[in-house]
């Protein structure tokens, strides 16, 4: 039995103009403690897909099972990290990452204690009490990936959240999840435009085509770990970005090719 099961996801957004479809019969699965990246062009419904596995918005069809349990709400079992990190700019870093426990049922000491390990975890040891301004967008990312596991969930919902930094940062970033994911070893789903990042990061591919979204291949990516930025170098790597670049390529054809009929 699979621990997440997406099951025949459709979400058309209702306008005063027009219904627009935005995802058409997603489904797929993803295992406990795996890594899961959904690739697709902007606009092909990742993200919307993202807030429905979270329970922010509702679909118009379909449904998330977790453990075999329909979801359909926020729960303390998921931990989403944004893109543009949302951190709250009137609270230090120590603040940030406390935010998400404070409705929990927790002492001071003990959430203290909770947010401190994650930080440490992060490596942003010493910026306890820096606010967002004074850090750079990789630190101020960190601080939003620490917020995410000190609820310590079971799966964690990952929108693009290395699409605003620099090419060196980011890669950064990507070893760094890495090392925590393996520490960690939650369930991920990590949304991403970046043919690389998706295939340096995870366990299997799941590649989207263009608006309504829908699945068009899931590839799944073998190369053991831990891994290393020598990864990328490979002849298999290479072929396996030519392979979801060719798909991603096909899939913008025929929604072309679609739309010019309609």
């Amino acid at each position: 039995m699979s621990y997440v099961e997406v099951r025949n996801i459709s979400k058309v957004f209702q306008t005063q103009q027009e219904n627009l479809p935005a995802l058409e019969n997603i489904s797929f699965t993803m295992e406990q403690h795996g890594f899961y990246c959904l690739i697709g062009h902007s606009g092909c419904g990742k993200s919307t897909l993202l807030r429905i596995i979270d329970g922010l918005t509702e679909p118009t069809t379909g449904e998330v099972l977790i453990s075999a349990k329909v979801t359909n709400r926020p729960g303390f079992d998921r931990g989403m990290v944004f893109q543009h990190f949302n951190l709250l700019p009137w609270r230090a870093v120590l603040g940030n990452v406390e935010f998400g426990l404070e409705n929990r049922r927790m002492s001071k000491r003990e959430r203290r204690e909770r947010a401190m390990h994650y930080i440490h975890m992060v490596g942003l040891d010493g910026f306890e009490h820096y606010y967002p301004s004074q850090l750079s967008g990789g630190m101020q990312q960190r601080v939003g990936l620490a917020r995410a596991l000190a609820i310590e969930p079971e799966i964690l919902l990952m929108d693009e959240p290395f699409g605003s930094l620099d090419a060196q940062t980011r890669e950064t970033m990507q070893t760094e999840l890495m090392r925590i994911w393996s520490i960690e070893k939650r369930t991920v789903l990590f949304v991403t435009h970046d043919i690389e990042e998706a295939i340096f990061l995870s366990d299997r591919v799941i590649v989207m085509g263009q608006r309504p979204g829908r699945i068009v291949d899931i590839i799944d990516v073998d190369f053991p770990r831990p891994r290393d930025e020598n990864l990328r170098n490979l002849a298999g790597f290479t072929e396996m970005r030519g392979r979801v670049w060719k798909t991603l390529k096909c899939a913008a054809s025929e929604a072309k090719a679609s739309a010019a009929k309609r």
